[in-house]
Parts: C-alpha cells; sequence; structure tokens
C-alpha cells in the first residue's frame, strides 16, 4: 500500500485507510502468544463470589465494590447508553482490579498529540492509566454493540502512537534517554465486552507519520478476545453470562502486567 495517499489525521479521524497507509496490520493472537501462558491466572482475590455467581444485583446487604459493580454493568449494559456509561464501568473494572496501584491513576477523556506531518495533531483516549511521568495503557470504547467497530482499532491505535510519543517528549524534558521500539498496551470496549492489544510502536513509526512516507518495515498489532464460549455473541453479551464475566475478569488480570512494560 506504498502508493496510498497519505495526510495528516487526528486521532479521531483514523481508520483502516491510515493503517494501511503505515503498514500497520492487526492480527489476533491466543493466550500462548498474547499472555504466554495457555491458562489464564485465577480471578483476583478482589473479586467476590456475590459478583461471579449472580447474573444481577442480588437482594440484602452489599458491599459498595458489589453495589457498584452491578449498577455499572446495567447502565453499561443498557441500549440508550452512551461512552460514559462504558467509560465508568471500564474506570470500575480497572479500579477494582487495582490497575491504579503503586504510582499509577486512571484518566478519562485524556486529549493527547502526536506530529504528523510536520503538524500537531489531536488524539483522544477514553480512558488511561498513567503513573507521574507516562502513560501505560489506553482505553477506547463503543457503546452500541457491534463486533469491532470499523474506526475503534485505528483509533486506539493512534491514541497510542500519541502516548509513546508524548512519554518521549516528557522524558526528554526529564534528562531521560528515549524509549526504544515497546510493545504498548491497549484495550477497546464495546459495550460490557472487552478486547486486548499489543500495539508496538517504535522511533521508525513516527519518522513515517511526520515524514508521510511507507515504513519498509511492518507493524503487527496483536489482538486477544478473551476466550469466551460463544465468540459470535461476545460484543452483544459481554460481561453479561457469567461464564464470560470470569473469564474476561481473569483476562484483566492476566493483562495488569502489561503495565509494567516501560
Amino acid at each position: 500500500m506504498a502508493d496510498l495517499l497519505r495526510s495528516a489525521a487526528s486521532g479521531g479521524n483514523w481508520t483502516t485507510k491510515e493503517l494501511l497507509a503505515f503498514n500497520i496490520r492487526v492480527v489476533d493472537a491466543n493466550l500462548l502468544v498474547f499472555f504466554g501462558s495457555t491458562e489464564l491466572p485465577a480471578v483476583s482475590a478482589n473479586i467476590s463470589a456475590t459478583i461471579l455467581n449472580n447474573l444481577d444485583m442480588p437482594d440484602g446487604n452489599l458491599s459498595k465494590t458489589d453495589r457498584h459493580f452491578f449498577q455499572y454493568l446495567k447502565a453499561a449494559e443498557q441500549s440508550s447508553s452512551k461512552e460514559s456509561a462504558v467509560c465508568d464501568f471500564a474506570a470500575f473494572i480497572l479500579g477494582m482490579l487495582d490497575y491504579d496501584d503503586e504510582d499509577r491513576y486512571i484518566r478519562t477523556r485524556k486529549e493527547i498529540s502526536f506530529d504528523m506531518a510536520g503538524q500537531r495533531v489531536d488524539a483522544k483516549a477514553n480512558m488511561c492509566v498513567m503513573n507521574n511521568l507516562d502513560y501505560l495503557l489506553l482505553i477506547q470504547e463503543e457503546d452500541e454493540c457491534q463486533y469491532f467497530s470499523d474506526d475503534l482499532e485505528p483509533q486506539l491505535i493512534a491514541a497510542t502512537i500519541a502516548a509513546y510519543y508524548q512519554n518521549n517528549l516528557r522524558r526528554t524534558d526529564a534528562g531521560l534517554d528515549a524509549l526504544p521500539t515497546i510493545l504498548m498496551p491497549g484495550i477497546t470496549m464495546v459495550g460490557t465486552a472487552p478486547t486486548f492489544y499489543r500495539i508496538p510502536v517504535s522511533p521508525k513509526l513516527l519518522e513515517a507519520l511526520v515524514t508521510l512516507t511507507y515504513p519498509q518495515e511492518e507493524t503487527i498489532v496483536y489482538r486477544c478476545l478473551p476466550p469466551v464460549p460463544d465468540k459470535q455473541k461476545y460484543a452483544s453479551e459481554g460481561m453479561r453470562p457469567l461464564t464470560n464475566r470470569c473469564i474476561v475478569l481473569q483476562s484483566f488480570q492476566a493483562f495488569k502486567a502489561s503495565l509494567d512494560v516501560i
């Protein structure tokens, strides 16, 4: 696709065209390739049996965490829900699973930017996990239940490139070495159904964006769908079936190790 027309585009306007134009390809990966193991870890001790064993909020006294899980789940599942409800649910899940432990914290609606064709273009992450220096994880969300929204992946990749670019700017300002090629973690959320990504970002890819040239080296993004029993219904069912719920929470637990990439 070296002959495709290239021009500066904000992250929110990225489509599969930009992926083709800059030699970026998304491929599916199994658990072994993606997580380095054929088995997911046990569900976090933070997750109660109430969450794992009840489709809906049960009667009786509940802990605040359990009550919030069912409230956020219901809001995100409603057909009239918007991205904000999905964002609220995702932020709750990350917090429940301690993605914001140590020096990390969670931001929503974070606007970041990167250089493309000599221009500063914007990219917006629906949510990110960061520490005092680096962006560690980017999340893009879709309120409608569909299987892999066409532009959701390109927008996640653009936001991840912007995060890498900003990480290097901050490191330069702090007198630190720039990052080499790294696998940045990312998540797309369609309703309550997450898909996990490992996105390689390199100085050569940034250079291609600045110069609007076709990189000779292909960037391969790895995508992993949680191993739920019915993948065809996953986008619409999300974490509603209890089996799905357990597997998705296990996947989040396994993916947390990706935060140590930087």
